[in-house]
């Protein structure tokens, strides 16, 4: 970890639990599609009563995201992260999300960015993550088991080809773990997420920590599953308070766990325990000062 991580390290409030009392992250949803389906997500961009990762009230095209940046951090001084995680993922559309983040990177030299992504195109931009400056990078692991992930991913698009099944789970897994070696190399801190999905990848999560921690990885979140309405799993019940806390234990002997997290929507802003969102906070500024 370079001095430069280290020092944001002590104010980015996902990776620290401590500094979320004090610092608060603005979530840019800027990633319109995704390359992988997953079969506890629906993407809806027009919830605003639903609290999940995947939910936005809006889309932003990359001139509205800088424009709301420069209001957020102009009238909320505790704002210390920017981050794109979602609608979808990050580098479906790598085009939109590295135009982010250089921009915000050139007009705010010191801001924290970071960024969320399933990690099936990561290895390609890991340098071009390095060379802004992204310092925080959270990939999205909820398996590394094929048969597992067959049971939870309906397909994977990889270079214009649908795959699915144990095939799309193996080269989904192969690239995740070449992005996370590529991202430690560069000294970036990783985070996973992983979401709790009970009888079908829960007694695999210790396995899956096991191997994580060869590969040097940060910080895991164990997300317990929202069922969501109209999905494959949506009959699944999430699992209970007990079983996530003896599955942290169990990955907690290899990887460090995250334990304050708040399932973030994709336009969250402010302070963890706050229920904001970004377009809560910049409507009607935004309306009277662009237009």
């Amino acid at each position: 970890m370079n001095d430069s991580t280290a020092d944001q390290l002590l104010r980015h409030p996902c990776f620290n639990a401590n500094a979320r009392h004090y610092f608060g992250r603005l979530h840019l949803p800027v990633a319109a599609g995704c390359n992988i389906q997953c079969g506890y997500c629906d993407r809806k961009y027009d919830c605003p009563n639903e609290s999940r990762p995947g939910v936005t009230s809006q889309l932003l095209t990359p001139q509205e995201a800088i424009d709301h940046v420069e209001f957020i951090l102009n009238s909320h001084p505790t704002i210390s992260v920017v981050g794109i995680a979602g609608p979808g993922d990050a580098f479906h559309n790598p085009a939109v999300t590295l135009e982010v983040l250089a921009r915000i990177r050139a007009a705010h030299p010191d801001i924290i960015l970071c960024v969320s992504t399933n990690g099936l195109n990561l290895p390609d931009y890991v340098d071009y993550l390095s060379r802004l400056r992204v310092n925080f990078v959270t990939v999205t692991i909820n398996t590394l088991t094929p048969a597992i992930g067959a049971r939870i991913y309906d397909y994977i698009s990889h270079h214009g080809r649908i795959v699915q099944g144990p095939e799309a789970v193996t080269i989904l897994t192969r690239l995740q773990l070449q992005a996370i070696s590529l991202l430690k190399r560069k000294g970036l801190r990783v985070k996973v997420n992983t979401v709790i999905i009970p009888g079908i990848n829960d007694a695999d999560i210790s396995l899956t920590a096991a191997r994580l921690a060869d590969y040097r990885v940060d910080l895991m979140n164990l997300i317990p599953l929202i069922p969501v309405p109209g999905t494959p799993l949506a009959d699944i019940p999430p699992p209970s308070a007990a079983l996530v806390q003896q599955l942290r234990w169990q990955a907690g002997k290899f990887v460090p766990q995250m334990t304050h997290c708040v399932r973030c929507r994709a336009d969250a802003v402010g302070l963890l325990n706050q229920n904001n969102t970004l377009f809560d906070l910049t409507d009607t500024q935004t309306k009277e000062s662009f237009g």
